[in-house]
């Protein structure tokens, strides 16, 4: 089994937000990222695929192949927007990186070729922060 990781990059705005709770309560669990204003991070999204490498092409499978999935599938729906407003699959979910990189997730996993499979997602929201995700 051979691992194949891609990067992409994508900017967008979000709050955390929980709307049963009180705006104080609210501030008080997610600070700044409560901002009714928003705030914004530059997400890098690596996406870590596995199979067996084909004979015929010596790939698990084409890089061009896994950049076009992600950026069709993903990055063009997120890129630029509001991860609480305007991105369908985040719609009535809390919009933390943890809940994203999830749906992120099933979203690739029905895009890859027969006989290749997702690993793995790392979402980095800053340099010192990050979420990762095996699928489990």
């Amino acid at each position: 089994m051979v691992y194949l990781t891609r990067l992409e990059h994508f900017n967008a705005a979000h709050k955390l937000y929980n709307p049963n709770w009180s705006k104080e309560k609210n501030e008080e669990v997610f600070e700044g990222c409560a901002n009714e204003n928003w705030h914004g991070h530059n997400f890098d999204l690596y996406v870590t695929v596995k199979g067996e490498v084909n004979p015929e092409t010596g790939f698990v499978m084409n890089l061009k192949d896994l950049s076009k999935i992600i950026r069709e599938h993903v990055i063009k729906k997120v890129d630029h927007k509001n991860l609480n407003l305007d991105v369908d699959f985040m719609q009535g979910k809390m919009a933390s990186a943890e809940v994203l990189i999830v749906e992120i997730w099933k979203i690739l996993e029905k895009q890859l070729p027969q006989g290749v499979f997702m690993h793995a997602l790392k979402l980095y929201e800053t340099a010192r922060s990050f979420v990762e995700y095996y699928g489990e």
